[in-house]
C-alpha cells in the first residue's frame, strides 16, 4: 500500500513539474481522486473507488434529506415562508406527476421521486463552483501537509456515479415488479411480452426484455453523465480564456473579458440544464417504476 502511495505522489510530482498546457489543464480537472492513484484500467473496475465522487455524493444526499426534514418540521398551516412555498411546489409537482404515471400504491414512490429530484439538483449544482477554486482548496490543504493530487467535485460528471444511480433505479423496478406481480407473474411477463404467450416465442421475448432492462439502466445513467460532462468541459474551455497568459498567449484583457462574459452566460444557461436533467431523471424513474406496476 505504501508503495502505491509513493508511486501516486511521484506521479503527481512529475505532472506538477511539467509545463502546463491547455490539454494538461483540462485533463487535470477531469481526473478523480481514487484509491488507485491514477486512471482506471477499464470501464468496469471494482478495485478502484473514486473518493471525491463518494464524498460529494454522500454529502449532497445527506443535505437533501436534511433540507426535506427541516421543511417537514417547519411546515405550518398559516402563511408559509419562501422555503416552505418552494418545498410545497416541489411536493405538489412530484405528486401530480406520480399520480398520472404510477397506478397503484404510491406511498414510497412519490417520496422517492422527490428525494431523487432534490439529490440530483444538488449534485448538478456543484458544477457552478468555479473550476479553479478546487486547485486553491488543494493548495490550502497542502499547506497542512495533506497531499491531494486530484479532486473532481461534480459527481454527475463521473460515469460510475450516474450508472450507480441508474442501476439503483433498475433494482427498484425489479423490486416493485416482484411485489406487484409476484414471482410467477413477473417471470411469465418476461417470456410472454411483447410477442405473445406462444411457447416458441418465449426465447425471443426473454432476450428482448433483458435487452430492454439493460438499455433502461445504461441510457438513464449515460444521459445524465453526457449532459453534465459536456457542461463541465465547456466551463473548462471558458476558464482557459481567463488563463491565456499561463500558456504564453497574448490578448490578456480580451481573454479576461471573454472569460467573464462567456462564463456568466454559460452559468446562467447551465442552471436550466441542471434543473432539466434532474427533472428528466426523476420522470424516467417514475415511468420505469410505473411500468413495473402495470400488467401486459
Amino acid at each position: 500500500m505504501s508503495s502505491e502511495v509513493n508511486a501516486a505522489a511521484e506521479m503527481a510530482h512529475n505532472v506538477a513539474s511539467e509545463p502546463l498546457t491547455p490539454t494538461a489543464y483540462i485533463a487535470e480537472h477531469l481526473q478523480n481522486l481514487n484509491t488507485l492513484g491514477g486512471h482506471q484500467a477499464s470501464i468496469i473496475d471494482f478495485s478502484v473507488v473514486n473518493l471525491d465522487t463518494m464524498f460529494w455524493t454522500t454529502l449532497m444526499g445527506l443535505l437533501a434529506v436534511f433540507l426535506l426534514v427541516i421543511a417537514a418540521r417547519r411546515a405550518s398551516p398559516g402563511v408559509p415562508g419562501r422555503f416552505q412555498c418552494l418545498v410545497e411546489m416541489l411536493v405538489e409537482m412530484v405528486e401530480t406527476q406520480s399520480k398520472g404515471i404510477v397506478h397503484g400504491d404510491r406511498s414510497y414512490v412519490a417520496p422517492l421521486a422527490l428525494f431523487v429530484f432534490c439529490w440530483i439538483i444538488l449534485l448538478n449544482t456543484l458544477d457552478l463552483i468555479p473550476v479553479d477554486w478546487i486547485f486553491g482548496v488543494n493548495q490550502f490543504i497542502g499547506s497542512f501537509g495533506v497531499h491531494v493530487p486530484h479532486h473532481k467535485i461534480v459527481p454527475t460528471t463521473d460515469l460510475n456515479a450516474t450508472l450507480g444511480l441508474s442501476f439503483s433505479v433498475l433494482l427498484l423496478v425489479f423490486y416493485y415488479s416482484f411485489k406487484v406481480k409476484g414471482f410467477g407473474g413477473f417471470m411469465h411477463e418476461l417470456v410472454s411480452a411483447p410477442f405473445g404467450a406462444k411457447w416458441y416465442l418465449a426465447p425471443f421475448n426473454l432476450v428482448l426484455n433483458i435487452i430492454e432492462y439493460v438499455a433502461k439502466g445504461v441510457s438513464l445513467g449515460m444521459r445524465l453523465f453526457g449532459n453534465m460532462y459536456a457542461g463541465e468541459l465547456i466551463f473548462l474551455l471558458i476558464a482557459l480564456l481567463g488563463s491565456m497568459w499561463t500558456f504564453n498567449l497574448d490578448l490578456y484583457m480580451l481573454g479576461f473579458v471573454g472569460n467573464v462574459l462567456a462564463g456568466s452566460a454559460w452559468a446562467i444557461f447551465h442552471i436550466l440544464v441542471i434543473l432539466l436533467q434532474a427533472f428528466i431523471f426523476m420522470m424516467l424513474t417514475l415511468v420505469y417504476i410505473g411500468q413495473a406496476h402495470s400488467h401486459h
